[in-house]
This record gives C-alpha cells, sequence and structure tokens, in this order.
C-alpha cells in the first residue's frame, strides 16, 4: 500500500463509505483530533515506560498504563466511527455504553486511593501527569468538536459520553501517577484579597 495517494492534493478528503469532503469539514476536525489525542496518549505511554516501576510499589502506575493501551485502541474505534456517516453503506465498529462503563469503574478504583479533593489542581507534577494533562485538554476539544458535529448529524450517541468520561478519567489519572510517584498535585490557590 502507497503511503501516498495525491487524492488529498486538493483539500478534500474522503469519508469511509460517504462523500469526498473538505478537510476543514468538522468532521474530519473532529476524527482528526481524536487522533491527536491518540498521538498524545502515545507520549504518555512513552513516558510511563521509561519510569523505573520496579522501584515503585504502587499498582497505579501498572494499572494506568494497561487502561492507556485499551483507551488507544478505542479511540481507534471512535475514529473510524467518526470518518463513517451515518448513512453511509460501510459498516463499523461503535463504542458503546460498556466500554463508557468501564472507564467509570476504573475512576472509581484509581480514586479510591486518593485523597479528596479540595482544591482545583493545576496541570504539571510529574513528566507522566503533565502529558496525561495535555491528553486531557485535547481529549475536552474533540468533545467539544463532536459535539458540534451532532448538531449538525447523525452520531453515535455514545461517542461524546465515552470523550467527556475519558477526560474525567485522564484527570484521576493524572493525580494516581502523582500520588504513585510521590509528587504532590499542584493546588490552585486563590490570590489573597
Amino acid at each position: 500500500m502507497k503511503i501516498y495517494t495525491r487524492t488529498g492534493d486538493t483539500g478534500k478528503t474522503g469519508l469511509f463509505g460517504g462523500p469526498r469532503v473538505s478537510k476543514h469539514h468538522i468532521r474530519i476536525e473532529s476524527y482528526g483530533t481524536v487522533d491527536e489525542l491518540n498521538s498524545v496518549l502515545g507520549m504518555v505511554m512513552a513516558s510511563g515506560r521509561s519510569l523505573d516501576r520496579a522501584s515503585l510499589s504502587d499498582d497505579a502506575l501498572g494499572a494506568v498504563l494497561a487502561t492507556l493501551d485499551r483507551v488507544q485502541r478505542e479511540l481507534f474505534i471512535i475514529g473510524a466511527d467518526l470518518a463513517t456517516p451515518s448513512d453511509a453503506r460501510a459498516a463499523t465498529v461503535r463504542v458503546t455504553e460498556d466500554h463508557v462503563r468501564t472507564l467509570e469503574t476504573e475512576i472509581d478504583a484509581l480514586d479510591a486511593d486518593l485523597a479528596p479533593l479540595k482544591r482545583f489542581i493545576l496541570p504539571g507534577g510529574s513528566m507522566m501527569a503533565a502529558h496525561l494533562h495535555l491528553a486531557r485538554t485535547v481529549c475536552r476539544r474533540a468533545e467539544r468538536l463532536v459535539v458540534a458535529l451532532a448538531e449538525q448529524e447523525d452520531i453515535n450517541e455514545h461517542t461524546i459520553v465515552y470523550l467527556n468520561r475519558l477526560s474525567d478519567w485522564l484527570f484521576t489519572a493524572t493525580r494516581a501517577v502523582n500520588h504513585a510517584l510521590g509528587v504532590p498535585d499542584n493546588e490552585w490557590l486563590p490570590p489573597a484579597p
């Protein structure tokens, strides 16, 4: 398979089982941002794998990395789903309510070992947590774009819920990773009056 096809040289791309549209079409922006999120998660996984986990006694890092591996595959499913118009003859796999429930269960498990939140958390901490914060903000942008797409076209109703819950998981994962590494969260303190 050739890497270049030249079919996009005019600024248009083909949807799976659908028409050709502009590369800045909201559908393309949506799945392109999901792809960007997946790339950021690859950075998170690389930073997590570079840690000396043998010296750590906390299981949270392994749980986070295992979830990220699965989430990357689920984001690929979402990208394919978003690239397939609802009236296309092509069939595609889609995320479901079960995917959302799995994320919720994992959020609860990670959160059980963390101190209750009392303040807003500023992005940062360990390198892995900082990358998770970046992933969370890209996830929120993907969610906003998918919401805009849903206002114009029919899409899988679970996609927005999944992205919303994933951003919650990413936030919780930042705290779990920092906790596992012994790095305190960077709490936002309001300025003195």
